[in-house]
């Protein structure tokens, strides 16, 4: 079972109020136990209430552990430790410096104080007073691993890549911070990493990550950790001071939505490009460049690893993200025009539309493919995800027939393999003439059947879930002429079809193949390397506006 735990900013010698806080809350939700970030006992500690504690007439429902803090421990606390006597009854003290394994199994790397500038060598020889030593850091990463990590000390650079320490105005001139803390917090990558607050506010930052994994490494799941700092209990700003979580130590594997790299990470200089792999899955990007694979033909690497959201341009929380592509955003998903266009401006102007109408619709969430697993760990449900991403189609669909009063139908495509960076379908107009006539279909069987990939067949489904393995997803739609020719509300017969191949993993499939079909089918040959269609920010604003003063009958998250 999960273990359900409960932590307290720095009670500073409120003992009677805290504990009996906990009671009550424990009493409802019944935690595994309890931990006290900073300093359990206060400067001028209250004598009444530590001598309450320590005849145990103060009641903690749960085992609750601590450390020292900032404040040394009160004589009495410590002579029972030495004689390792019990403190109070369900009291434990961790250590100043130490690894403890609960009896739920949850693992806890503590190290309490502040560092000592007077020992620049070795490690603490006692374990009360509120300071610690380098050689103590160093000799916790010999813990390698831990569900939380205790400290009293903020490790430096944790406020990087956050938008919450921006908007607080957490920087190292606010915090005093550990170097060395946070190379321990990054060699440990523990689940939790709780500190005391060291003023009337609490900080929670965003879930981060180590760096990408090489492809060996990619079924021992992600490492993501929660940094949390708690305000002093009953603070009078009111701040955060308690949390409470269940541990969930299944594999994470994906990212969880608005996590970041980690605030650690050090790129390599050979890191500082973006390699052309890395490219080939920005938003805009249909697949890896086609003069990038004939240079690299005859050379043997390393596949990079895949980048993580904060260099993934399908996510969101990517600081690099342009944002004057983002047509509209729901809850699960969102809208944005592509960058290199397959179409032009000019492509479907005798149609009623004078924007090119290539978009991408992208979950939200870092995934690479719709499925269960994949939004297990961000607690989102595929089905909410893939009906979301779709309403999206069916807008841009009834959209486009409707601006061409019937001239138009669509092709959406999605390309889903395990190897993906970060799902997502690509949505295009076509003229209705070519699906009634079935050349849109007869386009992508042909050229499957030239590049010997497999034969399309026709299959309705929803998630990933439902095929095993890679595959291309075609949808094919199309409204054939009625009201919608005249404008009105009601079109004629729709024309769906959706087609299905199964991707073989051992035929190198090409992610430019739904690209290169509708180039053809459309005449616009020379634009099928997305990076070859140079279009400047101006330009592509002008075609989201036109976009959106079209769109905004059909938008659905206005």
């Amino acid at each position: 079972m999960a273990a359900k735990i409960f932590v307290f900013g720095s009670i500073n010698g409120q003992l009677q109020s805290a504990f009996s806080k906990l009671s009550t809350l424990h009493a409802k939700n019944v935690f595994s136990f309890a931990i006290v970030t900073g300093n359990l006992f206060g400067e001028g500690q209250d004598d009444d209430q530590l001598t309450a504690l320590l005849a145990g007439e103060i009641q903690i429902p749960c085992p609750t552990y601590f450390t020292v803090g900032t404040v040394p421990l009160p004589v009495q606390v410590i002579e029972r430790i030495e004689k390792d006597e019990e403190i109070a009854p369900n009291l434990h003290y961790l250590g100043k410096r130490s690894v403890t394994k609960t009896s739920e199994g949850v693992r806890i790397v503590t190290l309490g104080g502040l560092l000592d500038p007077a020992v620049v060598a070795g490690q603490s020889k006692e374990q009360y007073l509120p300071f610690h030593t380098e050689g103590d850091i160093k000799s916790l990463r010999g813990a390698n691993n831990g569900d939380i990590l205790l400290t009293t000390v903020w490790p430096s650079d944790v406020w990087k890549n956050s938008a919450k320490a921006r908007e607080q105005n957490l920087t190292t001139d606010v915090i005093p911070s550990s170097q060395a803390i946070a190379d321990l917090c990054a060699h440990l990558k523990p689940r939790y990493h709780f500190t005391m607050s060291p003023d009337n506010f609490a900080f929670e930052r965003e879930p981060f990550f180590p760096e990408s994994r090489g492809e060996e490494d990619k079924d021992k799941g992600l490492d993501v950790t929660r940094f949390i700092s708690l305000a002093p209990w009953a603070n009078t700003s009111r701040a955060k001071s308690m949390y409470a979580f269940t541990l969930n130590r299944e594999t994470i594997v994906s990212p969880p939505v608005g996590s970041t790299l980690t605030p650690f990470y050090k790129p390599a200089a050979a890191a500082q490009k973006r390699t052309a792999d890395e490219a080939g899955f920005s938003r805009f990007a249909n697949g890896n460049h086609e003069g990038d694979r004939r240079r690299r033909k005859h050379q043997r690497r390393e596949r990079s690893p895949p980048p993580g959201p904060e260099r993934c341009f399908f996510c969101l929380s990517n600081p690099n993200l342009p944002t004057h592509m983002i047509c509209s955003i729901g809850e699960e998903a969102y809208l944005a025009t592509a960058k290199g266009p397959l179409p032009s401006a000019e492509t479907f102007k005798s149609q009623g539309l004078d924007f090119p109408g290539h978009l991408i619709i992208t979950p939200t969430p870092h995934i690479p493919s719709l499925n269960v697993a994949a939004l297990a760990d961000s607690g989102e449900d595929v089905k909410k995800t893939f009906k979301e991403m779709t309403r999206f189609r069916e807008s841009l669909q009834g959209m486009v027939s409707k601006q061409s009063k019937g001239k138009l139908g669509a092709v959406t495509w999605e390309i889903n393999r395990a190897r993906n960076i970060h799902v997502h379908w690509q949505f295009m107009p076509v003229p209705v003439e070519m699906v009634r006539k079935g050349l849109v279909e007869a386009g992508f069987q042909i050229l499957a059947k030239d590049t010997n990939i497999g034969k399309f067949i026709s299959k309705e489904f929803e998630t990933a879930d439902e095929i095993p393995g890679d595959y291309l997803r075609v949808w094919i739609w199309a409204e054939e002429e009625g009201d919608a020719e005249k404008g009105g509300a009601e079109g004629g017969q729709v024309i769906s079809k959706t087609l299905l191949l199964q991707i073989d993993e051992n035929v190198r499939f090409d992610l430019q193949f739904p690209r290169k079909v509708m180039a053809k089918l459309l005449g616009e040959e020379g634009r099928v390397i997305w990076q070859d269609v140079g279009q400047s920010v101006e330009e592509e604003s002008k075609d989201v506006a036109a976009f959106r003063a079209a769109f905004k009958e059909w938008d659905f998250t206005l």
